[in-house]
């Protein structure tokens, strides 16, 4: 973060000094990182005492000073030097997008992080930062980290690890730029129309990229429709002088061309895309080959992540970089290098005993599990092996969550999938175990386990050397445990 006084703080956020003198206040400077957690404070940081599901960051907070933290920022006095804010309501701090409700207590924290966030990003604006933004249904944290991977050689980026793309993440993010960062890549998630809106108020990008619009979080939104018009709340942010960056392959996103003034840059396999991937290829573990084609000329590309779908998050990766000033040979050199970056996305580990186990368990809705499975088929029909899908409960699906378990299932067996276990009870993998079975003719297709350790039992007691395994889930269903399990097993 840049550097700010306590006293700085206090008045962007319109916080009341507590434990801390007016005097003190002025002359003690934040020089460290805002964190939320306890553990990762270093001297010079604000410590964010947020309460949580288990814990409540008020009680961390003398031990986050002893830490070396400058001030606490808290919703009440911790006895500490900290700065006080005003009680807020959950609207007040966007709300929706974290796993779980917060109090009002964890609404003023978040409401003033907001704020910080608001205050240091347009001054870093001013001093020339340029914000990508980056939504979309699926594929957004992976498409997050081929952009940053892109950017790097251009300048020095901040881009969030994993998934922080909610009103907690997105925010500590935007703090961990400083004077010296030349581009800050923010992801952005959404619950609740307006969502996206109030995250791009944050950090105004100049660069949005909108991937796709699926059926993720449709229990939330209750149509396609209503999530295209909160995906569509990013391009609306971004100035007429900046640039929207759309998949033309997707009908929804393309026709957000129309809300926007920014210039508009469509990506896809289209003819009618700016950016193009032509003559897509893919190798024995699905990574995609394909000629890049663009008005400023041509460039082979050779990806490291795995899957098809990876293509149109290569090609807006590049468009971003193009937009900052990269030639197509080095926006294609900077993606045949950048492999996985965050944990359980399609990460691809071959054991001693040729065992491929592909862990993608970080998050599932029904375009990521088509992609998976996909991605699956290739990698053993390549190779003539045995595919096995080890799929977990695709959350948040509302009324369509029998309906999209049970095409998951049935698009198992329609990709020859060699075995398909589903993991859980309920009506939903119910509904994908019957839709295999109904979908096969052999009645073998898929077998039920109730969990995970029940799971790994049988996987244990079944593969065979050179099988291909995918295991993938909604992040609640706790399989990444399992994947990681299975990478380790001795061969």
């Amino acid at each position: 973060m840049i550097a700010l006084t306590v006293a700085q703080i206090a008045e962007i956020v319109g916080g009341v000094l507590t434990d801390i003198s007016p005097e003190e206040a002025a002359r003690r400077v934040v020089t460290g990182t805002v964190e939320f957690d306890s553990r990762a404070v270093t001297p010079g940081g604000l410590f964010l005492a947020l309460p949580g599901a288990r814990s409540d960051g008020h009680d961390f907070a003398r031990g986050a000073v002893d830490a070396g933290a400058a001030a606490v920022l808290a919703a009440r006095p911790v006895g500490v030097p900290a700065i006080v804010v005003p009680p807020a309501s959950a609207a007040d701090a966007g709300a929706g997008v974290l796993e779980h409700d917060v109090d009002g207590s964890g609404a003023a924290v978040l409401a003033a992080l907001a704020k910080l966030a608001t205050a240091v990003a347009a001054e870093l604006v001013a001093g020339g930062l340029t914000i990508v933004g980056v939504t979309g249904s699926s594929g957004k944290t992976s498409t997050k980290d081929l952009i940053a991977a892109v950017l790097r050689p251009l300048g020095e980026v901040v881009a969030p690890p994993g998934s922080f793309n909610n009103e907690l993440g997105h925010p500590w993010t935007v703090l961990r730029a400083t004077t010296d960062t030349d581009y800050l890549v923010l992801e952005m998630s959404a619950r609740h129309p307006g969502n996206i809106a109030a995250l791009a108020a944050i950090a105004p990008p100049s660069i949005a990229v909108v991937l796709n619009v699926g059926t993720a979080h449709l229990g939330e939104f209750g149509s396609r429709e209503i999530i295209a018009a909160t995906k569509g709340e990013l391009v609306e942010a971004v100035p007429d002088s900046g640039v929207a960056i759309l998949n033309a392959d997707d009908p929804m996103v393309a026709a957000m061309a129309q809300r926007t003034a920014a210039r508009v840059v469509r990506v896809g396999r289209s003819e009618s895309a700016d950016i193009r991937a032509v003559d897509v290829e893919l190798d024995d573990l699905a990574r995609p080959r394909f000629l890049l084609v663009c008005a400023a000329g041509t460039a082979d590309v050779q990806l490291a992540v795995h899957g098809e779908h990876q293509v149109g998050n290569a090609l807006s990766a590049a468009a971003v970089a193009l937009e900052c000033g990269a030639t197509p040979e080095q926006a294609a050199a900077a993606l045949a290098s950048a492999g996985p970056a965050s944990r359980h996305r399609m990460e691809v580990h071959t054991r001693g005993d040729g065992v491929t186990v592909v862990n993608d368990a970080y998050n599932a809705n029904p375009d990521s599990m088509k992609a998976g499975l996909q991605a699956l088929a290739v990698m053993a029909r390549r190779q003539n092996k045995r595919s096995w899908a080890v799929l977990g409960e695709m959350a948040e699906l509302g009324d369509s969550s029998i309906t999209e378990h049970d095409r998951v299932g049935r698009l198992a067996v329609r990709l020859d999938i060699s075995r398909l276990v589903v993991v859980g009870t309920g009506r939903p993998m119910n509904a994908m175990h019957h839709g295999a079975v109904m979908e096969g003719s052999w009645g073998s297709e898929s077998t039920m386990v109730d969990d995970a350790d029940a799971a790994l039992e049988l996987l244990r007691a079944e593969l065979a050397p050179g099988d291909v395994v995918l295991v993938k889930a909604s992040n609640a269903a706790g399989l990444g445990a399992l994947a990681e399990a299975l990478v380790g097993d001795p061969a």
